[in-house]
């Protein structure tokens, strides 16, 4: 880890941005970044104090990171948040589109377009104006050297979460579209783009969702009988990331135990 640490700080890393990127799978993310060399802009929309922690966790490690504010859902903050990161951190190589949301769950009755607009708002829309402001900077067609975007995707796209979050899996069936689309339409431009599919995986996401006992009422139902955890999630998108998966676009991987 030292020696990644010193990578960066002697100016030869490449900058990743995480978003939502201070807790779950997020911060387990940034926390490998850095392990593994980059240097790692910590997106967050309202947990300043959360995201500053990993941060500065990175930094007294000898890493080096950014905690920066943007809620992806509103364009203008994202475009702030890339102007923060042109002038502050190293060139931008990477991005891991993570920051989304859940809500309480409901029938398809129950379920209101303001409900809606937020869900795809932060899930979907924050996605594409990441990636499109990361495009921008990475593709070889804008003078960039290249580089990689992960999105989070959910097994719920495959499932369809019936009876509790059917907008949630909407959202991220999205995601999935978008991911193949648009890692055919910058193949050529030196960016690969992929998804990662988690599935019970042990973060406080499903408090947030109304169900904060869901892990356990989930776990016998795994194959492997067990939830995950953001680490092992970590793991998955930190291989998309790298120079490890060189020949790899376009490809959606399950994080889920078989489920």
């Amino acid at each position: 880890m030292a020696e990644a640490m010193n990578r960066a700080a002697s100016g030869v890393a490449r900058s990743v941005l995480v978003t939502g990127g201070g807790r779950g799978i997020g911060a387990a993310t940034s926390w490998l970044c850095a392990q593994r060399g980059w240097a790692v802009a910590v997106n967050y929309a309202n947990g300043a104090d959360a995201a500053e922690t990993i941060a500065a966790r990175i930094r007294a490690a000898g890493g080096t990171a950014l905690a920066v504010q943007a809620d992806v859902a509103d364009e203008p903050q994202v475009l702030r948040m890339f102007e923060t990161l042109d002038r502050e951190m190293p060139p931008l190589h990477g991005l891991v589109n993570n920051a989304g949301v859940v809500d309480q769950p409901g029938r398809i009755e129950s379920i209101s377009v303001a409900r809606l607009q937020r869900m795809f708002a932060i899930n979907v829309f924050g996605s594409f104006v990441c990636a499109r402001e990361a495009v921008k900077r990475m593709s070889t067609a804008h003078g960039g050297a290249g580089g990689a975007i992960v999105n989070l995707s959910s097994a719920a796209a495959r499932i369809g979460a019936p009876g509790q979050y059917v907008d949630y899996a909407a959202a991220k069936g999205a995601i999935d579209a978008f991911t193949l689309g648009l890692a055919k339409e910058v193949a050529t431009e030196g960016i690969r783009v992929n998804a990662v599919r988690p599935g019970i995986i042990d973060t406080e996401i499903h408090a947030s969702g109304g169900i904060p006992d869901r892990v356990q009422q989930m776990a016998p139902h795994v194959p492997m009988q067990r939830a995950g955890s953001a680490e092992e999630v970590a793991e998955a998108i930190l291989w998309l990331l790298s120079d490890a998966s060189s020949y790899t676009t376009a490809a959606i991987i399950d994080v889920t135990g078989g489920r």
